[in-house]
């Protein structure tokens, strides 16, 4: 996988959409979100910065906890009860502070979620064409016959048969690979600049995966979409990702363009997130890879690198780098289009 890292040739004609702008559609700048809680505040994001151009897509990876739709959560404005900070523009209009009247004429019609588990997502009283039905209503103050019109024909272009019937239904009589269409049509109704997909694939067979991770693609590639992607999945940032962003412990830990990452991960985490994937060739008693020890704790973050205390390279070095690593957190520095936050990256000698 790391050597072909985007095999899929329908979804590779997203590379090729190549209507971005000089400026970025979404740029965020040092975002940090803290949650108070009764044993102190916890920030689960720390100064995290990036950019997202049009036609473009930037998946997020790590590990479970490590802040990656804490950040989607944040470009939306749907944190309620944290601390937000930092600077998050869409098209140049700043969102971070910015009122809940206007934030939610952005939500659904400039920027879109589809959130990571469909059923919880969608109104169960309600059938599925009224709830993308008062979506565009809301935006557009579109007439009900219009705004229905207009949810079969999401429905249709997400790949459902029979729109007209199936917008009739309500969501459990759907599976859940119609489901997330459900989600992405209702999403995309509005035609929206940006969209964050948080796990989009998450419990589905590898067959919808495939057809959804395509339908994404073919929108994107259609309208130019910039796309924020989040998962666990690596194969899934390989087949779909321009760039990458790796998170550990709320911090950004590597970014760089998919091809680089996969072929020359700078950080010992993107290496051991690639070699915990199973391999083709691999013999049946080969056991899976993991990373040994545990997340860090955001309650009480250590002084250092937050992966020193998992860190192979660290270990095998010598004790006054060992303790610069628990010490001293690292900088993400930038060579190129690559950055990187590690005192020993790959590629750089052990001490």
């Amino acid at each position: 996988m790391a050597s072909e890292p985007r095999p899929d040739v329908s979804v590779e004609a997203n590379a090729n959409a190549n209507a971005t702008d000089s400026e970025p559609l979404l740029s965020v700048r040092d975002l940090t979100v803290t949650f108070p809680t009764p044993e102190g505040p916890v920030r689960a994001v720390d100064r995290l910065s990036f950019d997202v151009g049009r036609g473009r897509t930037l998946g997020i990876v790590g590990e479970s906890g490590s802040g990656k739709s804490v950040t989607s959560m944040a470009v939306m404005g749907l944190h309620t009860g944290a601390e937000v900070t930092g600077s998050v523009t869409l098209d140049g209009t700043e969102l971070t502070g910015l009122a809940e009247r206007e934030l939610n004429r952005l939500r659904g019609r400039r920027m879109a979620m589809v959130f990571q588990d469909p059923l919880s997502s969608l109104h169960p009283y309600y059938t599925v064409g009224e709830q993308i039905a008062e979506h565009h209503r809301v935006h557009f103050g579109s007439r009900r016959a219009a705004a229905r019109r207009r949810a079969v024909e999401m429905l249709a272009e997400v790949g459902i048969p029979e729109a007209a019937r199936r917008a009739g239904e309500y969501p459990h009589q759907f599976s859940g690979g119609m489901r997330q269409r459900v989600m992405i049509a209702m999403a995309l109704a509005c035609e929206p600049d940006l969209l964050l997909a948080d796990e989009p694939t998450t419990a589905l067979d590898v067959t919808v995966q495939a057809q959804i991770l395509e339908l994404i693609a073919r929108i994107q590639q259609e309208r130019s979409l910039a796309v924020v992607l989040i998962t666990h999945d690596l194969g899934v940032v390989a087949r779909v990702a321009h760039e990458v962003l790796v998170m550990y412990g709320g911090l950004a830990a590597e970014q760089a363009p998919v091809e680089t990452l996969f072929a020359a991960p700078a950080h010992p985490y993107t290496r051991g997130l690639l070699d915990s994937l199973p391999r083709l060739d691999d013999t049946d008693d080969v056991p899976l890879r993991a990373i040994p020890g545990s997340p860090p704790s955001l309650l009480t973050p250590a002084p250092g690198c937050a992966f020193a205390p998992r860190c192979p390279r660290a270990a095998a070095a010598d004790t006054d780098t060992r303790e610069r690593c628990t010490r001293l957190r690292p900088r993400l520095t930038r060579s190129g289009d690559h950055a990187v936050a590690c005192h020993l990256p790959l590629g750089k000698a052990t001490p």
